[in-house]
């Protein structure tokens, strides 16, 4: 069972888990005056999300940021591997300081925002020169450490368990808004130069940091946790979940770079490109939208579960007449179950980990989930023309997410009722095997054909005679 919610303080007044101020003797009309702490970090995320946008826009015509799908092969298999980069620096540094910083979580917040307008005018003198690059790889770090921070923030900052998917969503819809309000004006400025947009972009991180000192400080741990937190933060339930948002975040990039280079072998306009890309993101949106109103029907584990289930489907039913329209309706499902189950994944996360380790915790997994997005992307990148068709893809699709959903369902069960899951079932039939290949590896080759004694792969002697 999920521990009590801690008991936030709001300018140094104690306020329950949503960051309602007491009323006291003031009258029930102040209530509507009354800005709560989630909204402040609302508004922050807004921002963070614009500002972002804007330096991809200042940066369109830069390789490290646009990368064109029919670029060469290698080109976009090196751009797939500087993905990993900033969450290489975020898991294992970023993460316990987030947990431990004097300022707390509040205080990294502002920290992004500020290093990012002070990057956003470093790159407007350097956008000609090599030192947008690193100026830029920076952005991202700051950028990656914000949104663990956030993550970390929401738990103190709803009501309580039952409202962190719809917390969850609704910074995802604010994400999706912030970016949008920001096109307009970057695409304008754009117009007159890159170095307007990062001056917009500038202006709106200052704005960011500013209200990022209105929520609430949130400190939570300033020594190491102790072995019983750590292993809190690696429960069953916690590790079945990670496995399958995994799946979900591999599925993403291996949809996004098996239909472009579909596409660009069909030698489908640049009209399709943009549809795939506006269907895949419309199934995120979707899915933030209709997270809460199913958050009351089932739990969060049953979500994560369900999604794997509709993304085995869908894509097993568009693979047989593998056309464009019904292709892109693969992308929006793929889309939608990776938005609805990444909602899910930061839930669980958040009422099952010990606070003093969620910002740890959260870096360490989307470390994790950016590798597969890696790895899932660079599968249809490295494949040659003609080996890897869409049809095959698809179908890989529906196996990879079927078979997720299988291992992700039955270990429930399996915990629920104490007993092993079904990944653990396999993998120790797996090192079985292994162990077997290498002690058979060792024996004289007159000897490596027979059959070994023992069902555990023992070596010759130790077993039963």
């Amino acid at each position: 069972m999920a521990p009590p919610r801690t008991v936030g303080h709001v300018n140094g007044e104690p306020s329950p888990g949503d960051g309602s101020r007491p009323l006291g003797r003031q009258g029930r009309g102040a209530e509507a005056f009354v800005v709560s702490p989630f909204t402040r970090l609302a508004r922050v995320h807004l921002m963070s999300a614009a500002g972002d946008a804007l330096i991809g826009i200042a940066l369109a015509g830069s390789l490290f940021f646009n990368l064109d799908p029919t670029a060469a092969r290698s080109k976009v298999a090196l751009y797939l591997l500087l993905t990993i980069a900033p969450f290489a620096v975020v898991g294992p540094l970023i993460g316990p300081l987030i947990d431990r910083a004097p300022g707390g979580r509040r205080g990294i917040v502002i920290l992004s925002a500020a290093g990012r307008a002070l990057l956003a005018v470093m790159m407007i003198r350097h956008l000609d020169s090599l030192l947008i690059f690193p100026e830029a790889f920076g952005a991202l770090v700051l950028g990656k450490t914000y949104h663990v921070s956030k993550s970390a923030l929401v738990p103190r900052l709803v009501r309580d368990n039952d409202g962190l998917v719809e917390a969850n969503s609704k910074l995802t819809l604010l994400s999706g808004l912030g970016g949008a309000l920001a096109a307009g004006p970057g695409l304008l400025l754009n117009l007159l130069g890159s170095e307007w947009v990062l001056a917009m972009a500038t202006a709106v991180f200052v704005w960011m940091a500013a209200v990022g000192f209105r929520i609430p400080s949130t400190q939570v741990a300033s020594l190491r946790p102790p072995r019983a937190e750590r292993a809190a933060s690696r429960s069953a339930g916690i590790v079945l979940a990670a496995s399958a948002m995994s799946v979900l975040r591999g599925l993403t990039g291996f949809t996004l770079f098996l239909l472009a280079f579909w596409l660009r072998s069909s030698e489908a306009s640049a009209i399709w490109f943009g549809v795939m890309i506006a269907a895949s993101a419309a199934g995120q949106l979707s899915g933030a939208v209709m997270a809460p109103h199913l958050r009351r029907l089932v739990r969060e584990e049953y979500l994560l579960g369900g999604v794997l289930i509709v993304a085995s489907i869908t894509t097993l039913v568009v693979a047989f007449p593998a056309q464009r329209g019904w292709v892109i309706l693969a992308a929006m499902s793929v889309g939608l179950a990776a938005g609805l189950g990444k909602l899910s994944f930061d839930a669980i996360v958040q009422r099952d980990a010990p606070e003093a380790r969620q910002g740890e915790t959260f870096a360490r997994f989307e470390t994790r989930f950016q590798l597969m997005w890696v790895l899932g992307g660079i599968v249809p990148v490295i494949t040659p023309n003609g080996i890897l068709s869409i049809r095959a893809g698809l179908v890989m699709m529906c196996v990879a997410s079927g078979s997720a959903a299988f291992l992700y369902l039955g270990g429930l069960a399996a915990v629920q009722r104490g007993r092993r899951t079904p990944g653990e079932v396999i993998a120790a039939r797996l090192w079985t095997e292994q162990r077997r290949a290498a002690v058979r590896a060792k024996l004289p080759r007159w000897l490596q054909g027979r059959r070994l004694p023992g069902a555990g792969g023992e070596p010759p002697g130790s077993g039963a005679r």
